[in-house]
Order: structure tokens, then C-alpha cells, then sequence
């Protein structure tokens, strides 16, 4: 009954988000596969054997298979036509749909059309939110300052209203509380109004050492709360709608490449980086707090993907842009060769990763610690 349980409330939440998010970004290529004409032969949505699949008008198979961690859309002439004779297009109407003899603007647009999708349908969620339920709103009025805090170090006082921290302008408590958790120990110049005027002040987080989800994090601490009064859901019309959605995308793009920098200069732990077994665990945590939470969890989770996506990494879609970009200045394709090598470092290199992070995943959740007692 309790692994039921585990599947009902964990496992499935966790594949309905992830194969959602991995449908809209092959999406994504599909679409513009379609636009500049490349024969698009399979779309799947996961890895392996085949659960369910048909063949649709344009050609296309489209499936889905058992292992749902991912998916491709396979497109006809992905590889440059074979050198020993037996050539990948051997007529004129097939060389019309085949992805490699598109142009390298074409190309770069399929390719990047994946990740766009994913930064899209985190602007539509957090847009629908925000029109239907409503934003997230507590005024930046601080409420107490904490004795001895990097607040009232830097001369904080209770009244004051957050206006600027660094370039970002400030228009609610929450966005202090994220800025100021991803900064522990870094300084902050801070605007704030005080009666009619404006100061400016530089804080320094206090680093703070918390758990969540099995993982130990460092936060940065200011040591101020709000003023009184609840959070309030402010609806927002259309328009405001997608403009707010699109500005909170655009932070939680930069939050995370900022996290993913402090991890790659060491001033955060890697141990922080969590794999499938912690996204199925929040997953799940998501949809127990309700559609709301799922909702945001899911648009959170769709940047991420599409910003992983775009790393520089062979065999990832931001790998095969920098090829590209090799071949606008060089005017002439990377090797086949080469490119063979590169990719099958980047699959070496994503596994080794998947394996971290889902290590990562089983000692923070204290999977091991069990199997040992198990044992003894």
C-alpha cells in the first residue's frame, strides 16, 4: 500500500509535468522543422521500446515509449549524406526535405525553436496564473528588523520600503526574499524610501545553512519580516498578465544561471544539484499544495529545461548552435568526424552527470543510509 502511495502521489505528478514539458519542447523543433519544409520522421515522447504510436498524415510517426525521461524528433537527413557511396539523398525531391541541406539560418532556428518552446510555455502558465488566480503580492515594507542582523548592520530600520536591490526594482516582499536567499555573503546595494526619502545602503547576507528536500543548502539571511497584513492575489488583465509573466521568467532564468554559477566557482556545494529522483519528490510535494503550486513548479521546471538545453554541451541543443556558429565563421561545416567525437564526449559527459545528480539524490534522501540498515 505505501508504494501505491509513492506512486500515486510522487511518480505520477513527476511524469505528467516532465512529459508534458518534453512534449511541448519537441514541440517546439517540430513546428519549426515543418516551417522551413525538413520531413520531420518521428516524434517521441521518452526512450526505448514503443507503448502506443501511429502514423500521421505528413509522414510523421508519432509514439510514445517506456522509458519517459525524454524524447527526440527525428528529422530526415539529420547527417551529412554518406561518404562511401551509398548516399543518404539520392534524389532531388528528398534533397528538398532533408535537414542538412537546409540553410545554416534554418538549421539554427530548428534548433533553437526547442528551448524557445520551453521559455514560452513557462510565460503562458505563469501569464494564465496571473490573469486567472492572480500574482503573488505582500508590499516591500519591512516590518522588524532582528537584533544583530546584516539588516541592522547596514542600517535598516522598520518602516523602510524596499524601491531597488542592485539593478532589479522591487515591487514586492517576495521578490527581496529571492534575491537576497541566492546572495549569502555577497554585498547588496540597497535603495530604500525612508518617510519621503530615498537611501541608499549595502547589506550583507548572512550565510544560513538550511535543509531542503534532503539537500543542505547555503541561503542568504537579511534579518527583516514584512509588515503586517496577508499575501494578497492580485489579478492582473491580460496584457499585465504576460508582461509580468515574462519578467518573472527572465528572474528565474537569472536565479538559476546565478545558483549555476556559485556551484561551477565553488561558493555553493554541487551536492545541491538534485536529479529525478528529487524533481519526482517536489513533484509530488507540488500537487499535494494544491493545482497553483503544481502549476508554478511546472513553469519553474520548463525553464530550467530549456536553459539546460542551451548549454554548450554536445549533443544538447545548445552544442549543436555552437557548431553552427563555428560553421558561420569558418563558412564551411565542422567534420564529420570531429562532430562524431564531440558528441560522443557529451554523451559521456551527461551521463556521468546524471549519474552525480541521482547519487546526489539517493544519499540526500537517505536511500543508502536505508539500504545499509537493511543489511546490518
Amino acid at each position: 500500500m505505501e508504494v501505491l502511495a509513492i506512486l500515486w502521489t510522487h511518480v505520477i505528478p513527476f511524469i505528467l509535468v516532465l512529459t508534458v514539458l518534453v512534449f511541448v519542447h519537441e514541440l517546439g523543433h517540430y513546428l519549426a522543422a515543418r516551417r522551413c519544409g525538413v520531413r520531420v520522421e518521428v516524434f517521441s515522447i521518452g526512450f526505448g521500446p514503443e507503448i502506443y504510436g501511429f502514423t500521421g498524415k505528413t509522414g510523421t510517426h508519432w509514439k510514445l515509449s517506456a522509458i519517459p525521461f525524454g524524447g527526440y524528433v527525428r528529422m530526415f537527413g539529420e547527417s551529412p549524406p554518406i561518404e562511401e557511396g551509398n548516399a543518404e539523398l539520392p534524389s532531388d525531391k528528398e534533397d528538398e526535405v532533408s535537414f542538412y541541406r537546409k540553410s545554416l539560418g534554418q538549421r539554427s532556428w530548428i534548433v533553437f525553436a526547442g528551448p524557445l518552446a520551453n521559455f514560452l510555455f513557462a510565460i503562458i502558465l505563469l501569464a494564465f496564473l496571473f490573469a486567472i488566480v492572480g500574482e503573488p503580492y505582500t508590499p516591500a515594507n519591512i516590518g522588524k528588523v532582528r537584533a544583530n542582523s546584516a539588516a541592522e548592520i547596514a542600517g535598516l530600520k522598520q518602516g523602510d520600503t524596499f524601491l531597488k536591490i542592485g539593478s532589479t526594482n522591487i515591487k514586492s516582499f517576495e521578490q527581496v526574499r529571492r534575491i537576497v536567499q541566492l546572495s549569502p555573503g555577497k554585498k547588496l546595494k540597497i535603495l530604500v524610501k525612508r518617510d519621503s526619502r530615498e537611501i541608499f545602503l549595502v547589506a550583507v547576507p548572512k550565510p544560513l545553512e538550511v535543509t531542503s528536500y534532503g539537500s543542505k543548502t547555503t541561503i542568504g539571511l537579511l534579518g527583516v519580516t514584512r509588515s503586517g497584513g496577508d499575501m494578497k492575489f492580485v489579478r492582473l488583465n491580460p496584457i499585465m498578465a504576460v508582461w509580468e509573466a515574462i519578467s518573472r521568467t527572465a528572474d528565474l532564468t537569472g536565479n538559476i544561471l546565478d545558483a549555476i554559477g556559485q556551484i561551477i566557482s565553488g561558493e555553493r556545494n554541487a551536492k545541491e544539484l538534485g536529479g529525478p529522483l528529487r524533481i519526482a519528490q517536489i513533484s509530488g510535494d507540488m500537487a499535494q499544495a494544491g493545482i497553483i503550486s503544481l502549476v508554478q513548479f511546472a513553469a519553474i521546471l520548463s525553464i530550467n529545461l530549456g536553459l539546460i538545453n542551451l548549454f554548450p554541451i554536445p549533443l544538447l541543443d545548445g552544442g549543436h548552435l555552437v557548431f553552427y556558429g563555428i560553421e558561420a565563421l569558418r563558412g564551411r561545416p565542422v567534420g564529420q568526424r570531429v562532430m562524431t567525437n564531440s558528441l560522443n564526449i557529451g554523451l559521456v559527459f551527461i551521463l556521468f552527470l546524471t549519474i552525480f545528480v541521482t547519487w546526489n539524490d539517493l544519499v540526500q534522501l537517505r536511500f543508502v543510509e536505508y539500504v545499509v540498515g537493511l543489511v546490518n
